[in-house]
């Protein structure tokens, strides 16, 4: 007489073992939740405290609206799992992370009756690889001001030889690769000393139609494993040199490897200036790396203005041969008094 065998005993289900599988999967989905809501946390976190903190910390800082992917699948990994306190975590990480995706900085209107009109471009041209496309956008858009960064000595020789005619002056640092940095005016300019950095950032004051303009190109270092703090402190040069004078009116553009979720970047607005694609309702179109934009990237090339220009338009261009896409912004100086 043959012994009986359970049939839980040939397919593995014993009695709760149907039971102790969907626990084990509901636990599983809790801890990869809670792992996916730490890391978003710590970003988060960093953002509402008014710090860059320290790497990773401030390269995710730049792409702070996409990290609601993330809490939004650590969110539905909590509802899976029937984890209460992680989507307790998770929705007040989604409401914290949409609140601070809002513009920042002021929208204040002009102080004086319009003077002048002038149209900014600036453009990285990733070590003059992009020179030859940008001299097309400039012939095309034909800004008054053009700021143009990572331009080796090649690229500097183009941009004297096919653009000198429409633009007589100009201010330059010299370097090779990504240090040099070139002013190009239709206006006459007056030298400043600039801003001590890295890489070059050239600075002038230009005479539009008999107003004083201040320029500056910014172009501090990336925000790299190990060079945290050379990034923050040449970003705190810029927003000193801006800080110094706040009567004139003043243009700042360039690539500032900085987005508006960066505290260094919030502390050069908080001088009084204003990103001019945010006064456009263009404040998080991306810039780079421009072979995944405008689907996916960080806004961290700007044109920053005083509270004595207005802002027309702003717009982004593709230029061939470089990771950044050129800004052009269209801006009335508005006269004082």
């Amino acid at each position: 007489m043959g012994t009986a065998v359970p049939s839980w005993a040939v397919t593995g289900d014993a009695p709760g073992g149907r039971r102790a599988r969907p626990r084990r999967r509901r636990r599983a989905g809790a801890w990869c939740a809670g792992l996916l809501f730490a890391a978003v946390s710590v970003v988060a976190g960093c953002r509402v405290a008014g710090t860059d903190g320290m790497t990773p910390v401030p390269q995710l800082l730049a792409f702070l609206p996409w990290l609601l992917v993330p809490a939004g699948a650590g969110l539905l990994l909590a509802l899976v799992s029937r984890w209460w306190t992680g989507m307790a975590w998770g929705v007040l990480l989604l409401g914290l992370l949409a609140w601070h995706i809002e513009p920042y900085g002021t929208t204040g209107d002009p102080i004086g009756l319009p003077v002048a009109e002038v149209r900014v471009l600036t453009s990285n041209v990733e070590f003059g690889q992009g020179t030859g496309a940008l001299i097309e956008a400039v012939r095309r858009e034909k800004p008054d001001l053009v700021f143009v960064q990572e331009c080796p000595p090649s690229c500097d020789a183009a941009l004297r030889g096919r653009l000198a005619a429409d633009y007589p002056h100009r201010r330059a640092v010299e370097g090779d690769g990504s240090r040099g940095s070139v002013i190009l005016s239709r206006f006459p300019l007056r030298a400043t000393a600039g801003v001590p950095a890295t890489m070059g950032m050239p600075g002038a004051v230009a005479d539009v139609r008999g107003h004083s303009v201040r320029l500056q190109l910014a172009h501090p270092m990336p925000p790299l494993p190990g060079g945290i703090g050379l990034w923050r402190a040449e970003l705190d040069a810029v927003r000193d040199a801006v800080a110094a004078d706040t009567r004139t009116p003043t243009v700042l553009a360039g690539d500032f490897n900085a987005t508006q979720d960066h505290a260094a970047f919030r502390r050069i607005l908080d001088t009084g200036l204003r990103d001019a694609a945010r006064l456009a309702g263009s404040d998080r179109a991306p810039t780079w790396p421009s072979p995944t934009t405008p689907g996916f990237g960080a806004q961290i090339d700007h044109v920053l203005v005083s509270e004595d220009f207005t802002v027309r338009d702003a717009r982004f261009l593709d230029i061939a041969g470089s990771d950044h896409r050129a800004v052009v912004a269209g801006l009335t100086l508005h006269g004082r008094g």
